[in-house]
């Protein structure tokens, strides 16, 4: 699978060391293009993001803003 014209594979992919061996946890890698982030179940789905917009998301998340939002809508 490629993405955005680069190997998924092309990535030094890193994940928390909070992780430890687990399978559920989310993978970071970065380069000039951006953020990208991965799940480690499912590697080969990539979202590649600027680092303003990752930093506003977890801003959010942290505040709270996304914890009523229920499956199918917000």
């Amino acid at each position: 699978m490629r993405c955005e014209g680069r190997s998924v594979s092309g990535y030094q992919w890193r994940k928390s060391s909070y992780s430890a061996n687990s399978s559920n946890c989310v993978n970071v890698a970065a380069d000039d293009d951006g953020i990208a982030l991965r799940e480690s179940d499912d590697p080969d789905v990539v979202l590649i993001t600027r680092p303003a917009v990752l930093r506003a998301f977890i801003r959010g998340a942290k505040a709270g803003a996304f914890d009523r939002i229920r499956e199918g809508g917000a």
